[in-house]
């Protein structure tokens, strides 16, 4: 049996922003029209008006302060309000592989590693551009890496979950070096005209070399264990999938076909589902909070992160116990818990112990042990 390491990773970041402000004035003159456009049926209590938005109440929400995309003008344009992103040809990169190779030419260049060395790639994500061929294959194609492919999705669990599974192939021997992306475009799957969430979500892909330990270049971090459940539950849900809506318009009948959710019930469930989660997976490999030096959560609300962090460290942990990037890059899915593991674990010592962990849609829920070396 061999040990897994974390050997290096990788962000690909958009160049487009949207703060807040530009959000609510997006959301805010399409509400405006809405209410117009259909006063009578308001009037006659058919259907509800559209409540403003407002930056004080999405950074209440949320600990939100901005977002990265890949189109802002759609997001913006109150008569769209979802971003353009046209079909590509069958010749062409998919957006998700385009955006992927860009984080797995980092994570490979803090490896030390070449492209051709990587005999598996995982795409891990919450949406993907098409059921198939896998875009996990075509990414293996585009960087000339060897070995075999293979698409995963578990919603905002699917990189930590994509982690298990090549950290397990490792383990075992069957793959030496492995390639986890996780290419999440959310702005295509948010509903930006609902006041609820229109706030929620941003674009970025992550990618992390996985390797055996004793074939590190540098400093790494070991994998000790990982550990996944699931248990089901509708609250958090898209009937639909990835960007369909952005091609042929909406589908103002069927609301259900983007991403819907049932905050407060999820707020209510999934906090002590994780909180036990990290606190049984710690048990068993015989770690005290105390010893733990950092904590890399899933991106999705600043009161429920810390809400866990208090949970699992028996106290308030310091901002770089608990890291935090949701205010710049807003709910990323599947990303969040690696852009704050690649930005905050350089300065962690050799022997230091942290944990990275996602939770979501399923519900799903997703841990990574890990211990910096070399």
């Amino acid at each position: 049996m061999y040990t897994p390491a974390i050997t290096g990773t990788g962000v690909y970041t958009p160049d487009q922003i949207v703060t807040n402000d530009e959000l609510v004035a997006a959301f805010n003159a399409h509400a405006e029209k809405f209410n117009a456009r259909h006063a009578d049926a308001i009037a006659a209590g058919e259907i509800e008006a559209k409540q403003p938005s407002s930056t004080e109440f999405i950074v209440s929400a949320s600990g939100i302060h901005q977002r990265y995309v890949l189109d802002k003008t759609g997001v913006l344009d109150p008569e769209v309000m979802h971003p353009h992103l046209p079909e590509r040809g069958n010749d062409e990169p998919s957006l998700m592989a385009e955006m992927a190779l860009d984080a797995c030419a980092k994570a490979l260049e803090r490896a030390g590693r070449r492209a051709e060395e990587v005999d598996l790639v995982i795409c891990a994500a919450s949406n993907h551009e098409r059921p198939y061929p896998a875009i996990a294959v075509e990414i293996q194609q585009l960087l000339g890496a060897g070995g075999f492919a293979f698409d995963m999705n578990v919603a905002c669990s699917s990189a930590t979950f994509g982690m298990q599974a090549a950290a397990d192939m490792i383990r075992t021997g069957s793959v030496r070096r492995a390639l986890v992306v996780n290419p999440e475009i959310c702005s295509g799957h948010l509903e930006w005209r609902d006041r609820d969430c229109h706030f929620i979500f941003g674009d970025v892909c992550t990618a992390a070399v996985l390797e055996r330990a004793d074939e590190a270049k540098g400093a790494h971090f070991v994998i000790r264990s990982t550990r996944c459940a699931t248990q089901f539950s509708n609250n958090i849900r898209n009937n639909n999938g990835f960007l369909r809506r952005t091609r042929e318009g909406h589908m103002a009948d069927r609301r259900d076909m983007l991403f819907v959710q049932e905050g407060r019930k999820v707020f209510k469930e999934v906090l002590p589902l994780v909180s036990r989660h990290i606190a049984e997976h710690m048990a068993d490999e015989g770690i005290e909070a105390a010893e733990l030096k950092r904590l890399w959560l899933h991106q999705a609300n600043k009161a429920m992160n810390d809400f866990i962090g208090r949970k699992v460290m028996g106290r308030v942990p310091e901002a770089h116990e608990q890291p935090n990037i949701l205010q710049d890059y807003a709910n990323t899915s599947s990303a969040g818990s690696i852009i704050a593991f690649s930005k905050y674990s350089d300065d962690m010592a050799p022997g230091d112990t942290g944990l990275i962990c996602s939770f979501g849609a399923g519900y799903s829920v997703g841990s990574v042990l890990v211990e910096r070396a070399g």
